[in-house]
């Protein structure tokens, strides 16, 4: 067994002890994530029981979170409402278990059909965030900056047939806001970084990935080995944002030293808050440690070409 599988199975170990995770509270993103982790788990390993896992996940969090349309943000009055960003990426866990169990593949397509019309507003954006009901947009959040990219590239690895209209809509807001965004959040650049290597000589892809490297690289503080929360924050960080950009870089396969020292630091960080025991912190960990089904392919190219569109 390889070092990096022993040390997510002592962390799942660990979690279950505690009851952290998967029994605790739903959270969708975590879910998610998990739901990913598994499936790496079982292609790692060709245990079933990791795919098993993985379906008990997937019921539990239809169970308690789903709705007429859509899937709730969490368990608790602090996760009403549904995130576009999260769906998108529940559909991508569901892409990612259909590879093996293919029912999840119809149920990925069916989840973005009863969501899109609600959030996707055709040349204009994606609405952040809508009320459970998928009824509303919620007060004080606007249209989402990565949330194009995302469903853009998710729904493409889902079916680009049957998902044909709904991926031109996204098309378009991908080619029209591309050149001039400019991501300075820690998570967002991993995310972009990631959603950049599935079609990765894409115009776009080159574009955004150039430009998230060149803003990680002045929110990079060694030592003692972290990437703060945006340039202008270096004293600022998080453990589970920080495994979300270590995937966005394993996913291209650039700064593997930085990808090793923000692992040994996070290895032994406490916040001395919530988030030691927060499930997000230690799946997300544990997708970084071992990033298998996150990744469409080894590497693709950092270059920095600016010019064409998209397809």
């Amino acid at each position: 067994m390889n070092t990096a599988l022993e040390s997510v199975l002592a962390r799942l170990d660990w979690m279950h002890d505690e009851g952290l995770w998967p029994d605790g509270k739903r959270h969708l993103w975590t879910d998610a994530w998990g739901v990913v982790l598994y499936v790496t788990l079982f292609e790692e390993t060709g245990n079933e029981r990791w795919l098993d896992t993985a379906e008990a996940l997937v019921a539990e969090v239809e169970r308690v979170l789903g709705r007429p349309r859509g899937l709730r943000i969490g368990e608790g009055p602090d996760r009403e409402g549904q995130y576009y960003h999260y769906l998108a990426m529940w559909a991508f866990a569901l892409q990612r278990l259909g590879r093996h169990r293919p029912a999840h593949h119809g149920r990925a397509i069916e989840l973005v059909r009863s969501v899109h019309p609600r959030f996707v507003v055709p040349g204009v954006g994606v609405v952040w965030k809508m009320s459970d009901d998928l009824s509303a947009s919620c007060p004080g959040f606007g249209l989402g900056t990565i949330d194009p990219f995302h469903g853009y590239v998710v729904y493409r690895l889902i079916d680009e047939v049957e998902l044909a209209g709904e991926i031109a809509h996204l098309a378009q807001l991908v080619e029209r806001c591309y050149p001039s965004l400019h991501i300075e959040q820690d998570l967002g650049l991993g995310l972009m970084l990631w959603i950049s290597h599935v079609f990765p000589d894409e115009p776009w892809a080159r574009v955004q990935r150039a430009r998230s490297l060149h803003t990680l690289d002045a929110m990079w503080v060694e030592p003692p080995g972290y990437f703060s929360r945006g340039p202008q924050q270096p004293e600022t960080h998080f453990a589970f944002t920080n495994h979300g950009v270590s995937v966005g870089l394993q996913s291209i396969g650039v700064w593997p030293q930085r990808v090793a020292a923000l692992r040994r630091y996070f290895d032994s960080y406490r916040s001395h808050d919530r988030y030691d025991i927060d499930p997000i912190t230690h799946v997300m960990a544990c997708t970084a440690r071992l990033p298998g089904a996150m990744l469409e392919r080894a590497t693709a190219p950092a270059d920095h070409a600016v010019e064409g569109g998209v397809r």
